[in-house]
């Protein structure tokens, strides 16, 4: 235990300097935030609407965070380490290759819960948005959506031969999953058929989840959902540690 706290302190560092993760998972999502709130401020989303339109975008906005941190900057910084020969150093130490991409996880976990608080706390202080429904359905949803992200992330960190390749396959599944799932463009603008196709996504599930755990609509059906982002997590966290390579 407290080797892991250890490396988790030292990468934490090394993590903040480089400043990337703390633009992108933190900053940018209230830059986001901070734009939409001045479009559409407490307005109600439509005519005669309930909630509104940063309380319908509240889900989409934290997983802006969740996707520049499980797919892009995870998947870099492990074959950044790899491509440097940086895993070749840990190699010959007692730190098992579980331990070191659990150690990169938490970073990326402890990005993604401030920029949460971040957000919820600005969406609440200048746009008045309140949860209408269960705050514990939210978190985790919210929680299996991270956690499903993060997983698939540390899958092509943990396999990529190099940072290139690395760097492609993120860029494959970020931009899809950021643009389609519900993160930007909103889910139910898109023809009948997108919404079948980008359905397989798991952060589309998070976040449909999450807007109805937010709002307290009704939900058909939990399990369903709980069970794909479930599932993701464990098969890409087992994958990435079997198949591991340190060079």
């Amino acid at each position: 235990m407290k080797s892991f706290v250890i490396l988790l302190k030292n990468e934490l560092k090394l993590n903040i300097r480089n400043m990337n993760m703390v633009i992108f998972a933190v900053i940018m999502p209230l830059i986001v935030l901070s734009i939409l709130g001045f479009i559409y401020g407490t307005e109600p989303a439509t005519q005669g609407a309930v909630y509104t339109f940063m309380e319908q975008s509240f889900g989409a906005l934290c997983c802006i965070s969740i996707c520049a941190g499980g797919l892009m900057g995870l998947p870099l910084v492990v074959s950044e380490y790899r491509e440097r020969k940086i895993l070749k150093r840990f190699q010959v130490t007692p730190v098992s290759p579980a331990k070191l991409l659990v150690v990169e996880f938490t970073i990326y976990v402890i990005y993604c819960i401030i920029s949460m608080l971040t957000l919820f706390s600005a969406a609440a202080l200048f746009c008045k948005i309140k949860i209408h429904g269960s705050l514990l359905l939210f978190l985790g949803s919210w929680l299996l959506t991270m956690l499903s992200t993060l997983s698939i992330g540390l899958l092509v960190g943990g396999i990529a031969k190099n940072m290139k390749s690395a760097s492609v396959i993120a860029c494959i599944l970020y931009f899809p999953m950021l643009i389609f799932s519900g993160a930007t463009l909103p889910f139910e603008v898109m023809p009948f058929i997108m919404q079948k196709i980008i359905s397989i996504f798991p952060l589309t599930q998070g976040i449909q989840l999450m807007k109805a755990a937010f709002l307290g609509l009704p939900i058909d059906n939990v399990l369903f959902p709980a069970i794909v982002m479930g599932a993701v997590t464990l098969i890409c966290f087992g994958i990435s540690v079997k198949y591991f390579k340190w060079e």
